[in-house]
């Protein structure tokens, strides 16, 4: 085993970096080879698939000896050159079964995206319910602080009475002195 960091560091090079490079090069060419972006196409759709897969098959697979190792090697062998890696996955394994349950897969889709769809419209609606309802509690909590309050009849005669008080407790003690 090679350690797991160094595993990790291999194969964000040589299974993302450099291919990214290699298509970024294929695809800025005057006149690009049909068949190298045909080559890239395949492999990123390969390696998005295996993304994918992977989520769910490291954590019942990660455990096995040469793990990482192995994944390396395979997206290796994926992009070189001599071995046509992408293609030979692509067309014997990949492009048969997609092709199979192609319409599945898009009938699929448009329910997903039907009810993300509505999902989000739910969502939106119930943000925009709770913005307004803020908004006028923002709105009451300013008015109420900014007009004055009147005060009550009781409250003006108990003020007046303590002003009368407060005099005459001034003027006994100038008398006093």
């Amino acid at each position: 085993m090679i350690g797991s960091l160094l595993t990790r560091v291999l194969l964000m090079v040589f299974g993302y970096v450099y291919p990214a490079y290699e298509c970024f090069k294929t695809v800025e060419q005057n006149k690009p080879e049909i068949q190298q972006l045909q080559f890239w196409c395949q492999y990123w759709i390969l390696v998005a698939a295996l993304t994918v897969f992977e989520r769910v098959g490291d954590a019942l697979i990660s455990w096995l000896p040469m793990y990482s190792e192995a994944k390396l090697a395979f997206f290796i062998y994926l992009w070189l050159p001599n071995t046509k890696g992408t293609t030979y996955v692509y067309d014997s394994f990949f492009k048969p079964y997609v092709s199979k349950h192609e319409n599945e897969i898009d009938r699929n889709l448009v329910e997903l995206k039907t009810r993300a769809g509505d999902v989000a419209m739910i969502y939106m609606q119930k943000a925009i319910n709770h913005g307004q309802t803020r908004f006028f509690e923002i709105l009451q909590y300013i008015t109420e602080q900014s007009t004055p309050k009147p005060q009550s009849k009781e409250k003006k005669e108990t003020t007046t009475a303590e002003l009368d008080h407060a005099k005459v407790n001034d003027d006994a003690k100038k008398a006093a002195n």
